[in-house]
């Protein structure tokens, strides 16, 4: 039974091709995307309905790639208007929204509907000239979207909340250098980090996407933070940019494990694979994307 066990774990990276995969266990990272494949601007890792993921800067800044399998890539779009896009994330229903950081747009794609010219498929679902550079965004069930917006040169950052009706609402201003941003399982919390600080923060989450009871989740006394997700149980995954490790917070701020990474700068974190257990690592320096398998 417990070797039976064991190959089921193995068979999560390569048996669903007809191919073993060595040396795969439980939260030991590989590469999935080998270097230089992605520009060093790589981020914004998301999984669609039908299993692919994507990632921005594909060969050159203001693409979008496409990875159907290991190390199999392409490009899936170019930006128009000298976009690049940064975070990218999925409704329920399949369209792809991605923070364009250059026009201070959260654009569109209906991934549903791709036919003929895709630079025509690209559309603006919201726009302020407000906002910095709207960094990582993240999504409720409801489609409502939040997205962190740091300011790099003065240090400072913004949450910003875009409904359905697309307008765009400044839900905290002067904040630390926000920039991983997240909403729970149940869709009652989001989360929002500070690079330069450290600091992870927590806020009570409306139906109607409003924020309240801000609280401290966690404080870091080293290295940097970058994207983060949480998975089925609520836990955060949390990209340690400099220390080359996803740090594991509970929904109580109880740092949970540490996972170590072959590069030392991760930029995001997405779930993806059988059950939402295969983690996909965006890393800067790089321009890969490594990979592990979670309980």
């Amino acid at each position: 039974m417990k070797i039976m066990m064991l190959i089921s774990m193995f068979c999560l990276f390569g048996c669903a091709n007809g191919k073993s995969t060595e040396d795969t266990v439980l939260y030991q990272s590989m590469d999935w995307v080998t270097d230089g494949v992605f520009t060093q601007g790589i981020e914004g890792p998301a999984v669609a309905l039908d299993g692919s993921l994507y990632a921005v800067n594909y060969q050159k800044n203001g693409t979008i790639g496409r990875v159907s399998g290991k190390n199999k890539v392409a490009q899936f779009i170019e930006l128009p208007n000298d976009s690049i896009g940064n975070g990218i994330r999925f409704d329920k229903q399949g369209n792809m929204y991605i923070a364009d950081y250059i026009n201070h747009n959260i654009l569109i794609v209906n991934t549903n509907k791709l036919s003929g010219s895709l630079i025509n498929k690209v559309n603006v679902y919201a726009h302020s000239p407000l906002m910095n550079q709207p960094n990582d965004i993240a999504i409720t069930d409801q489609g409502i979207i939040f997205a962190s917006d740091p300011n790099w040169a003065k240090g400072d950052g913004n949450i910003w909340r875009i409904g359905k009706d697309r307008q765009v609402i400044l839900l905290e201003s002067d904040m630390g250098t926000t920039n991983g941003i997240a909403v729970s399982p149940d869709n009652s919390v989001l989360y929002v980090n500070e690079s330069a600080q450290r600091n992870v923060w927590q806020y009570q989450l409306d139906g109607e996407g409003n924020i309240s009871h801000k609280k401290l989740l966690i404080n870091f006394p080293d290295f940097g933070l970058d994207g983060m997700r949480t998975d089925q149980q609520g836990n955060l995954y949390i990209a340690r940019y400099g220390k080359g490790v996803i740090a594991v917070v509970s929904a109580e701020g109880k740092l949970l494990r540490e996972i170590n990474l072959k590069g030392k700068f991760p930029t995001n974190v997405a779930f993806g694979g059988d059950n939402n257990k295969q983690v996909f690592v965006t890393m800067q320096k790089r321009g890969a994307i490594e990979s592990f398998i979670i309980e």
